[in-house]
């Protein structure tokens, strides 16, 4: 039985408050802060997540209107380099016009004779704009250079024939637009959000590693599936030993929320579960006990996972879970996927950390102290500036993400993680998922190159992209999820979905948001 009512409005367990205090290091304030959102209505209508009517609504009042990360300034190094950014049936060009810091332009990506898209790829030191079909070409600084045949357009006045522009925004090496070009600065959109980019600024990482994945799924449902913690227990049975899924902290701010998961604290979904004894022959991928059942998944094959009862009886499944053959015929789908589908590179003899449900200090103060260790290597000439031993515990192993409105989840403190969430073209249906890793950046000469982007097909398995690690298969998981969710919304008998008050905190906030930015009222909605 899995840990259901506290009582409280938090789960039963350590609060992560208490985590902080015991704390080998001093927490900086923004850490302790705790910001939770007031109660409040939290239904959601299923149609904003598949109808058309609601994606042109974005378009016209979300993507044409507001602040979004559109690419990284190492993207745009030089002189003439360029950089498209799509977003549902929208197209932004993105090109460095100068050498100074500021000198970034983002052009709205169609020609002004007949509307061809200027560029569809990046591309390095143009020298100028040129348009494939007919020759029209603008300078880098998006005035008009020249119209082959131009005695044949005697209405064209070349000084009104500029490229429009977008605003353009940077903050933390990244570079923003926003359509809307009476719309407030970048940095009175973010607010106070660098307060908490305090330890490792954002502007001292670069981009390491950059995957896209075509996910058949809206691309709200796709964010909101990395928003909260509350789907560990069903999703991720592999974290549940490791990380405090259900005591997970969360904030909400202006135009950001922020969400707190303590790494080294069992889930309390496991409070009142037999603490299994340890698995001799346990390998992460390939042989895992179930934390809730005790079972034990064996992979045999690709595509085949044996899972043996606490009595030794052993039935068989696919990657699915799909039953095969055996006395038990229901299995956990995930761990089966994790098991029995496809793998990383050399994942046969990865072994499992040890755990224990009771020295949590311990366990995090050890973790912690080899995190250091590793910055030290990982950071090179970086280290030096950040002071690497004054960093608490808290900020090296835990996992704390934000979301900035609408669609950028930068992880805070030293964690490398940053995704982003964009419709597929028109779309509503499909999205286009990208997780980026940032690590720690030399701060004089030898500052990498940002990572190409390596794109997946929707039927791409994740482990395609191994330079992501684990992450990628943890991804698998997420999304044995989110293509069943879309065709699910769309029939729902009551038309509205509903978010916990507290541990879906930050799609409550998404929301709130975006009903504003969209000027309208869900529950007006709802009623009519």
């Amino acid at each position: 039985m899995v840990e259901t009512v506290s009582g409280t409005n938090r789960s039963a367990g350590v609060p992560y408050s208490e985590l902080l205090a015991a704390d080998s290091r001093t927490v900086p304030e923004h850490l302790l802060d705790d910001s939770p959102m007031p109660p409040g209505p939290s239904r959601v209508p299923t149609s904003v997540y598949f109808s058309r009517e609601f994606h042109d609504l974005e378009v016209e009042k979300l993507w044409s209107r507001v602040w979004q990360l559109a690419c990284h300034e190492d993207e745009l190094a030089d002189v003439g380099d360029y950089l498209v950014y799509d977003i549902a049936r929208l197209s932004f060009l993105l090109v460095r016009t100068g050498e100074g810091p500021d000198d970034i332009k983002a052009y709205r990506n169609s020609c002004l004779h007949r509307g061809r898209k200027l560029r569809e790829q990046p591309g390095k030191t143009a020298v100028n704009i040129r348009c494939p079909f007919h020759g029209w070409s603008w300078k880098l600084n998006g005035e008009l250079n020249e119209i082959p045949c131009q005695w044949d357009f005697p209405e064209i006045k070349p000084q009104e024939c500029g490229l429009p522009e977008a605003q353009v925004g940077r903050y933390g090496g990244f570079v923003f637009i926003n359509p809307d070009l009476s719309a407030e600065p970048l940095t009175d959109f973010l607010g106070d959000f660098d307060d908490h980019q305090t330890t490792l600024p954002l502007e001292r990482r670069y981009k390491a590693v950059h995957v896209a994945k075509v996910v058949r799924c809206n691309w709200k449902a796709c964010q909101e599936a990395f928003m909260e913690s509350y789907h560990v227990v069903a999703t991720h049975p592999t974290l549940m030993e490791s990380l405090g899924d259900a005591n997970s902290q969360y904030d909400a701010y202006e135009n950001y929320s922020r969400a707190i998961s303590p790494a080294e604290v069992t889930s309390p979904h496991l409070a009142t579960v037999t603490d299994w004894e340890s698995d001799p022959d346990g390998r992460l991928y390939t042989r895992f006990r179930h934390p809730i059942t005790g079972h034990i998944y064996e992979r045999a094959d690709l595509d085949r996972v044996e899972v043996t009862e606490l009595d030794g009886e052993v039935s068989v499944f696919d990657s699915d879970g799909t039953w095969l053959e055996g006395k038990l015929t229901q299995a956990d789908p995930h761990l089966c996927l994790w098991i029995g589908g496809e793998q990383l590179p050399k994942f046969e003899d990865v072994t499992i950390p040890s755990t224990s449900r009771s020295d949590f200090p311990e366990r995090r103060s050890f973790l912690a102290e080899r995190k250091r260790k590793e910055l030290v290597s990982l950071a090179g000439d970086t280290a030096d500036s950040l002071d690497i031993e004054s960093i608490c515990d808290a900020e090296l192993i835990d996992a704390i993400f934000f979301s900035v409105f609408p669609n950028w989840h930068p992880w805070g403190c030293l964690n490398p993680i940053q995704y982003r969430f964009r419709p597929n073209g028109d779309n509503p249906d499909e999205c286009i998922f990208e997780c980026m890793l940032f690590l720690p950046s030399p701060l004089n000469e030898g500052r990498p190159p940002p990572a190409p982007v390596h794109w997946l097909a929707a039927d791409d398995d994740w482990t395609l992209a191994p330079q992501l690690g684990m992450l990628a298969k943890v991804f698998n998981q997420d999304l044995y999820n989110l293509p069943q969710v879309q065709l699910g919304l769309k029939n729902v008998a009551n038309k509205h979905v509903v978010f916990a008050q507290y541990q879906e905190t930050k799609l409550r906030h998404f929301h709130l948001l975006l009903q504003r930015q969209l000027d309208i009222d869900y529950e007006e909605l709802l009623e009519g």
